[in-house]
């Protein structure tokens, strides 16, 4: 007889409440991805490059059009809160520092 694993899935407020915990150490590069916590790849010599051309290739559209985030998480839904490498979202005189962007922030 075969046991059926259950997944325990978590909520973004949830994810936040783990890391305020200190569940992650500060070294520890994870995301929220459709209820899971997912350890990010390491970001080698090649793609950091790549987000470096796209950096600076974007750092040219002005200020008042957008905000260019690297790196940063955004907030999809009540389950997803990825770190995309990048996001370009709608300009907020808070630059998001009161809640992450979310669907409809972004460009």
């Amino acid at each position: 007889m075969s046991v059926k694993m259950q997944r325990r899935l978590f909520t973004v407020q949830e994810y936040h409440l783990m890391s305020e915990a200190g569940v992650f150490s500060d070294r520890e590069r994870v995301e929220l991805i459709e209820g899971e916590i997912i350890q990010m790849a390491a970001i080698g010599r090649r793609h950091a490059a790549r987000v470096d051309r796209l950096a600076r290739m974007f750092s040219h559209i002005p200020e008042s059009l957008v905000i260019f985030r690297v790196q940063n998480p955004i907030c999809l839904n009540d389950n997803s809160e990825p770190q995309p490498d990048i996001a370009l979202v709608k300009p907020r005189a808070d630059f998001y520092e009161e809640s992450l962007p979310n669907s409809e922030d972004i460009l």
